[in-house]
């Protein structure tokens, strides 16, 4: 998935010269075709996240479209004051990429884990927030970044996810895409969870149990629309998501329900990352294990909750 980011960064500068890429220590070789390519537009600026987002806000005001890759904790936790002030309050046009969504440098701990970042990103205003599910939709979500008004955050998973997105369904920033058709139960995910609600819903239909999904790529702004839609005759919503249980798809979908109009709402049960700091270190497929974030979880979370 990162590697299909930032060679679109490459692909986007050959078309527009306002496009320009900005990294902080992502190592050597990164980009390198762009670096030869045009120089001029390639910046590798070391440990200085805080530094780079300043950079990203001048160059933008000159007119330009910085794309910003680097850690997604250091990027979120570190430079938020900095996103907040010098981006988000003059909507400039900067694409914040960041490494490691969730729980992809498990094992790293704490420190590098990003299970807040979506909390912390969507409460800024004029901020979009997209997590795409694969390397395919990643590639038609930056398509898309170019002329976006304002700044977008955009959270990776580690690469190499199974495939799950189509070309049929498109892409467009804010609309969520239903990838499976709900009968009593309906999954609602963002980023990698989506393909593990895509294997508990095929494991559920073995049992004669319909479960969709919808995926839901933009968290900022967010197709009420659509989860309005969606849920009509469910009976039970899961929400699972590689992320605190506070602030992130969950919090979203109990926000825009509690604000419905609707008189009959389904139950809705949020499967996520305990808020807490982990003291779990490993692989990221045992720690969302650990958490109940795997399609054999999900699969028991619905046959405890799912109402006759």
């Amino acid at each position: 998935m990162r590697k299909t980011s930032l060679e679109s960064i490459h692909k986007l500068a050959k078309v527009d010269k306002r496009v320009l890429f900005i990294g902080s220590d992502l190592g050597a070789g990164v980009l390198e075709n762009m670096r030869q390519d045009m120089p001029e537009r390639w910046f590798m600026e070391g440990i200085s996240e805080q530094h780079i987002i300043g950079m990203a806000a001048g160059l933008a005001l000159e007119g330009f479209i910085p794309y910003v890759n680097t850690i997604a904790t250091f990027l979120t936790r570190r430079c938020f004051e900095q996103i907040v002030i010098d981006l988000s309050l003059h909507r400039l046009p900067v694409r914040l990429i960041g490494n490691g969504g969730g729980v992809v440098y498990a094992p790293l701990g704490p420190t590098h884990q990003a299970i807040e970042d979506i909390a912390i990103m969507r409460v800024i205003p004029n901020m979009t927030v997209v997590a795409p599910c694969d390397a395919d939709e990643m590639s038609r979500l930056m398509e898309r970044t170019l002329d976006w008004p304002g700044p977008i955050y955009i959270r990776l998973g580690k690469g190499g996810d199974d495939i799950v997105s189509e070309d049929k369904h498109g892409f467009e920033i804010g609309k969520s895409i239903t990838l499976r058709s709900a009968g009593d139960v309906l999954f609602l995910t963002t980023g990698i969870m989506t393909q593990r609600a895509i294997a508990a819903a095929d494991l559920l239909s073995q049992e004669n149990i319909l479960a969709g999904v919808l995926h839901v790529h933009t968290l900022k702004p967010f197709d009420e629309q659509k989860l309005l839609e969606s849920i009509e005759g469910v009976k039970l919503v899961v929400v699972a998501e590689e992320h605190v249980l506070s602030g992130g798809l969950g919090s979203i979908v109990i926000e825009v329900l509690s604000d419905s109009d609707l008189l009959v709402k389904p139950k809705i049960k949020r499967v996520a990352i305990p808020n807490e700091f982990s003291d779990k270190y490993g692989s990221q497929e045992n720690l969302l294990a650990s958490w109940g974030l795997d399609a054999s979880s999900l699969v028991q979370v619905v046959k405890e909750n799912i109402v006759d």
